[in-house]
């Protein structure tokens, strides 16, 4: 298992990016639908990155920097042959040190409170994510679910 920064040019990638953006929308409406699309995932305070092996796509996940001392998860997604074979979890073991080597003092996430959701959930509780109220621009609502941890 490869993990590299980047990646939002390769067909594997937006192909699994696309199948995310869908899948999200079989369990929320339109305006509860909080993953990013390529263009914003392109933007200078996100870093992306793409999990491999050998040449084949195993998953993706994103940092977002909301101020100097708070990150946000966006856009976790383990490609279906991959699913529980802890792609997801050296995923985060990754993003959590690069918020720790930035100093943020807080990371955050937003993910669907549906039943689809459980098993993220499940990874996020096991990386020590507790359940929280909305952070940054996010809003009540019964489709999301705010999970935090302090590092």
């Amino acid at each position: 298992m490869r993990i590299e920064s980047g990646g939002l040019h390769h067909p594997a990638v937006i192909a699994l990016l696309q199948s995310h953006l869908q899948a999200a929308a079989l369990h929320s409406p339109a305006e509860s639908i909080h993953a990013l699309d390529l263009d914003a995932l392109r933007s200078p305070e996100i870093t992306f990155w793409s999990v491999w092996n050998h040449a084949e796509l195993m998953g993706c996940g994103a940092l977002k920097a909301l101020d100097a001392w708070h990150g946000e998860i966006k856009s976790m997604r383990t490609a279906s042959p991959y699913l529980r074979r802890g792609v997801a979890a050296a995923l985060m073991e990754r993003i959590v040190d690069e918020a720790t080597q930035r100093s943020y003092r807080q990371l955050s996430l937003e993910t669907g409170s549906a039943d689809a959701y459980i098993p993220a959930r499940r990874l996020y509780a096991k990386f020590g994510f507790v359940p929280c109220g909305p952070f940054a621009d996010y809003v009540e609502d019964p489709y999301s679910l705010f999970m935090t941890r302090m590092l």
